[in-house]
């Protein structure tokens, strides 16, 4: 296949940098309670700088966290199991994104909500008259995806969080792989992923291959049936898998306590988040999705062709999703 072809498949695939990593590390900090040792592993997370103007103001009553998943090569080893299809720092330069998750917590609840915005989701990018996909944004930096998100979605930012492929992997392995059942054989040739029908407990490399997959394939009656519904499938994978992440990671910290400290270790380090985020308060708000309040969201969106490419735009349907989030209404029925 032509290089830049390559290249190109690469920087379309979906990197679910995975908010999941990051609700992981810090519902199990919340959850055990953050002692002096864990406050020390907080401190060690980077500070974005450039968003103390852009955030929205503190809310009473619910508070919203923007997640954006980079796909940042940066310290890929070519002796990794994954190179050949993640690829390294050289094939993939600057800052890009094709994640972005917005976590909901309502403050009288406790309830933690996501909802995960498609990466072709057709929009205006900050303040300007240019329309793109929305993933493009990130490459302008964190406010602008800010800006870019607030104004297609009318949904106020209070915070910022980010993490990349390593941080991923070393995550789910420090949590001890995670278990993902499935029907039929699956697979995707373009991340490397392979499962038989069954369970089976993924490692990282093989979490991120799945998490990955935007040409996800399963073998039905002898034939291998593509999913058709790209992203739209992805997300809804991606949001289990966030589930699934999460309660493993809780499950096995209460087997083995010390665990904790493991899966801190495992992805403060890949973490980049905004100047005033209390990283202790967070760990604390993320405390009931060990204890499985945790609903799903979705935007209803439809096909359309901009410049000859096919892109999504946000369907009237998405209202009420959107209100929820706004908080300028109630939370509607999850649909998972």
């Amino acid at each position: 296949m032509n290089e830049n072809l390559v290249a190109q498949r690469r920087e379309r695939q979906q990197v679910w940098l995975v908010a999941a990593a990051l609700l992981v590390v810090l519902s199990v900090a919340g959850y055990f309670g953050v002692g002096r040792a864990l406050d020390t592993r907080f401190t060690d997370v980077r500070r974005e700088l450039s968003l103390s103007s852009t955030l929205a103001d503190p809310n009473d009553q619910f508070v919203n966290f923007l997640l954006v998943g980079s796909d940042s090569r940066a310290g890929a080893d070519p002796s990794d199991p994954d190179f050949g299809n993640v690829g390294g720092e050289g094939e993939v330069q600057g800052r890009r994104s094709d994640t972005l998750i917005i976590v909901n917590v309502e403050k009288s609840s406790g309830i933690i909500s996501l909802l995960s915005i498609p990466r072709d989701l057709w929009v205006n990018i900050g303040d300007s008259d240019n329309t793109e996909r929305i993933n493009v944004a990130y490459r302008e930096g964190a406010p602008v995806v800010v800006r870019t998100v607030t104004r297609a979605l009318g949904i106020p930012i209070h915070h910022y969080l980010e993490i990349d492929f390593q941080g991923f992997k070393d995550l789910v392995d420090a949590v001890g792989g995670v278990t993902v059942c499935v029907e039929h054989p699956t697979r995707d040739r373009n991340t490397g992923l392979y499962i038989k029908p069954g369970c089976k407990n993924l490692t990282g490399v093989q979490s991120l291959a799945y998490a990955r997959s935007r040409f996800f394939e399963e073998k039905v009656d002898g034939e291998w049936r593509i999913d058709g519904t790209s992203d739209i499938g992805r997300g809804k994978r991606q949001r289990l898998f966030t589930a699934l992440l999460l309660q493993t990671a809780v499950n096995r910290t209460l087997g083995d306590p010390f665990r904790a400290g493991t899966i801190m270790d495992g992805a403060t380090s890949a973490l980049l988040v905004d100047e005033r985020l209390d990283m202790l308060e967070f760990a604390k708000l993320m405390r009931p999705a060990a204890t499985g309040k945790l609903r799903r969201f979705v935007l209803d969106t439809y096909g359309d062709t901009v410049r000859g490419n096919s892109v999504l735009r946000l369907a009237d349907s998405s209202a009420p999703v959107l209100a929820f989030y706004s908080g300028t209404g109630p939370a509607p029925v999850p649909p998972e």
